[in-house]
């Protein structure tokens, strides 16, 4: 199993920027997929979800209407669109894998770091 976050970089209060989980080592579409955050010294922050069909979404309220997650299940991957970014979303951003429908643990990402700064 292996999930590979790119697209992080630095952006100006105000910017977009999307996220991208590449995955590979299971069955991708049947995988319920969702991306979190971390600030250092600070708990893991999940941000969205979206089922393995991609019929079924949801946020957290903190980047509702900010943030939007989508998949493509014919490349086994799945983007987190971030809109009007500001400062306090600096962090390192992971993809998740949730296998535990298969018996196996969740998978996460590497992480990509996100900076939002002027």
């Amino acid at each position: 199993v292996q999930l590979v976050e790119s697209g992080g970089g630095l952006v100006q209060p105000g910017g977009s920027l999307r996220l991208s989980c590449a995955a590979s080592g299971f069955t991708f579409s049947f995988t319920d997929m969702s991306w979190y955050r971390q600030v250092p010294g600070k708990e893991r922050e999940w941000l969205a979800y979206i089922s393995g069909s991609g019929n079924s979404r949801d946020y957290a309220d903190s980047v509702k209407g900010r943030f939007f997650v989508s998949r493509d299940n014919a490349k086994n991957a799945v983007y987190l669109q971030m809109n009007s970014l500001k400062p306090e979303d600096t962090a390192i951003y992971y993809c998740y894998a949730d296998l535990r429908t298969t018996g196996s643990d969740p998978a996460w990402g590497q992480g990509t770091q996100v900076t939002v700064s002027s």
